[in-house]
């Protein structure tokens, strides 16, 4: 009698990176630390935006799953650069590097449509964590820069019927898009509202539909500008 063999786990698809930074010593430091992970592959390189634009267009075999974009580019910055592979690329996250913890940048990078920032002081120590993190959804910033980001995205011009949008939501996809917005995962959010993970996720497809929003970051983007997301104190 024959006995059927175990069944080999699938591999997982690497996650794959584009990195957009100026700086040649940086740049090809970053591009050695992902390299050397197994479970990451850098599909690209590019020197400035326009670059960057030109791999998304037709060069790149596949589209990056996340993109690490330094703000201080040449020509167009990486706030514009950061919108236009968005509009490419919906299901690219992006994450700026910068020098610049300036909240009044960040909170207009995340408006653009970045996930999260990290300082570049710290950049190539984390980014590992970084971009596991981007390519799950997650929000990507420092827990010290929340506040003060949260501030400037509130006093931004937002679109006038963002307010109307986040009425139309129930109450419980309004507490699951508290909780987004305030740092958690999907995970977190499904372990402190007693359901299932996947009951979170079909409220998140529904909150997407009602907000006209393509990814999570932009729903959370949208509540934080009409202060829904709690401003307390939370772990990293």
């Amino acid at each position: 009698m024959e006995t059927s063999k175990p069944m080999e786990p699938v591999p997982l698809e690497p996650t794959r990176v584009l990195v957009v930074d100026d700086h040649e010593v940086f740049s090809d430091a970053v591009a050695m630390l992902l390299d050397l992970q197994p479970d990451v592959l850098l599909v690209g390189s590019a020197r400035d935006a326009e670059e960057a634009i030109r791999l998304l267009e037709g060069e790149l075999e596949d589209q990056p799953d996340v993109v690490l974009m330094d703000l201080d580019l040449p020509g167009l910055d990486g706030i514009q650069a950061t919108r236009r592979i968005r509009e490419l690329s919906p299901d690219s996250k992006v994450v700026v590097l910068t020098a610049l913890q300036d909240p009044e940048v960040i909170a207009d990078a995340l408006a653009a449509g970045a996930c999260g920032y990290v300082p570049k002081t710290r950049a190539v120590d984390e980014l590992m964590d970084v971009v596991r993190r981007a390519a799950a959804g997650e929000l990507v910033m420092p827990e010290r820069d929340l506040a003060p980001v949260l501030a400037q995205l509130r006093n931004a011009n937002a679109r006038p019927e963002g307010e109307l949008l986040l009425r139309r939501l129930t109450p419980r996809e309004t507490e699951i898009l508290r909780e987004l917005a305030a740092g958690e995962t999907t995970t977190q959010v499904a372990d402190h509202l007693g359901i299932s993970a996947l009951t979170v996720q079909s409220h998140v497809k529904s909150i997407l539909a009602k907000l006209g929003v393509h990814s999570k970051i932009e729903a959370v983007t949208l509540a934080w500008r009409f202060g829904l997301a709690p401003t307390g104190d939370r772990s990293d």
